[in-house]
C-alpha cells in the first residue's frame, strides 16, 4: 500500500551540509556558514542524555538536522525490530529532523548484526518484502523516510535494475531516494555500467538529499575494484557526476560524508564549500 506521511521534501535553508562527528561539534555551533545543515547516525543518539545530546540540542536550535539509520536493515528477510523503531521515533520527535533516511540494503538476520550494509538482488520477491519494511518503518515513524542506493562490488542476479527497483518502492510505499552519487559511481565502476546513464533513470522527483562521498581502490586489485570508504576526500569523477546529477533533477540538499580518516573542520568545510557553490549556481 502507499503510505501518506510528512513529505519528504527539504527545508529551503538547507544547502549543502556535512556528517556530524564529536571532533566538530564547537566548530559546526560556531558557523556561520550559509544553508550549512548536520546529519547524524541516531544509533549514536538514542540515550536518555549526556554530551552527545547536549551538543545535538545545541546544534538544532540553530541548524537542520538529518538522521541517517544504518541499522534498520530494511532490506534482510526480518521485519524491522520494533524496540528500535521506538527508539528512532523518540529520538525524532525530540528533535524534529528535516530529513530522516535508511539504506537499500541489509544489515541483521535472525537476530544478528553483522555491522555492514549488505546489498539485496532486486526481484520482485524482495521488492515485497523492502516495501512491507518501509511501510511499516514509516508508520512506526508517522513520516517519510529516504532511502539511499548502496555501493555493490559483484554482480547480483535480479529480475530488474536497480533505478527500477526503487522507483517501484517510491511507488508503492510514498517515500523519497537519498541519492548517493559517489555510490553510483562505485558500483557503476565495478559493474561495468554507465553512471551517467543510471542519474538518467533515476526518478529525479523523488530525490530528497545527496550525497557525496570518498573511495579508493582495493588494496590488493588496484582499480579493478573501488571500495566506497568514505575515509577519502571526494573524487573529481564523482564531482562531474554530481554536476550532471544537479543539472538534471535540480538543487537537493547535499551532505558531504565522511567516516573515517576525519580532517580538520576547515578543510571539510572546503569540500562542502564546493557543494555549496555548485547548488547556488544550480538556483540561479
Amino acid at each position: 500500500m502507499t503510505s501518506a506521511h510528512l513529505s519528504p521534501d527539504p527545508a529551503p535553508e538547507m544547502g549543502a551540509g556535512i556528517g556530524l562527528k564529536p571532533q566538530h561539534y564547537r566548530s559546526v555551533l560556531e558557523s556561520r556558514a550559509e544553508g550549512l545543515w548536520a546529519e547524524v547516525h541516531p544509533e549514536n543518539y538514542m540515550t536518555d542524555g549526556g554530551p552527545r545530546l547536549a551538543w545535538l540540542d545545541a546544534i538544532r536550535r540553530d541548524r537542520p538536522l538529518s538522521l541517517h539509520g544504518v541499522a534498520l536493515s530494511l532490506g534482510g528477510a526480518d521485519r524491522p525490530d520494533r524496540g528500535h523503531l521506538q527508539k528512532l521515533r523518540a529520538l525524532a520527535d525530540r528533535y524534529q529532523p528535516a530529513l530522516m533516511s535508511e539504506h537499500l540494503a541489509w544489515c541483521a538476520h535472525d537476530g544478528t548484526y553483522f555491522g555492514d550494509l549488505l546489498p539485496t538482488p532486486y526481484t520482485m520477491a524482495q521488492l515485497d518484502r523492502f516495501c512491507a519494511h518501509v511501510d511499516e518503518t514509516q508508520e512506526a515513524l508517522g513520516r517519510n523516510i529516504l532511502v539511499e542506493n548502496p555501493s555493490i562490488y559483484l554482480p547480483l542476479k535480479s529480475e530488474m535494475t536497480e533505478q527500477a527497483f526503487l522507483a517501484e518502492a517510491v511507488r508503492r510505499t510514498g517515500c523519497g531516494l537519498l541519492l548517493d552519487v559517489n555510490n553510483v559511481f562505485v558500483t557503476s565502476w565495478n559493474l561495468g555500467q554507465d553512471p551517467y546513464t543510471y542519474i538518467d533513470n533515476v526518478p529525479g522527483e523523488a530525490v530528497g538529499e545527496i550525497h557525496l562521498a570518498g573511495h579508493e581502490q582495493d588494496e590488493n586489485l588496484g582499480d579493478q575494484l573501488l571500495i566506497d570508504t568514505h575515509g577519502a576526500p571526494v573524487r573529481d569523477d564523482v564531482w562531474k557526476l554530481y554536476d550532471y546529477a544537479i543539472a538534471k533533477i535540480g538543487p537537493k540538499p547535499t551532505l558531504i560524508e565522511r567516516d573515517s580518516n576525519l580532517p580538520p573542520f576547515d578543510q571539510l568545510m572546503a569540500e562542502r564549500g564546493r557543494a555549496q557553490d555548485i547548488l547556488e549556481a544550480a538556483n540561479g
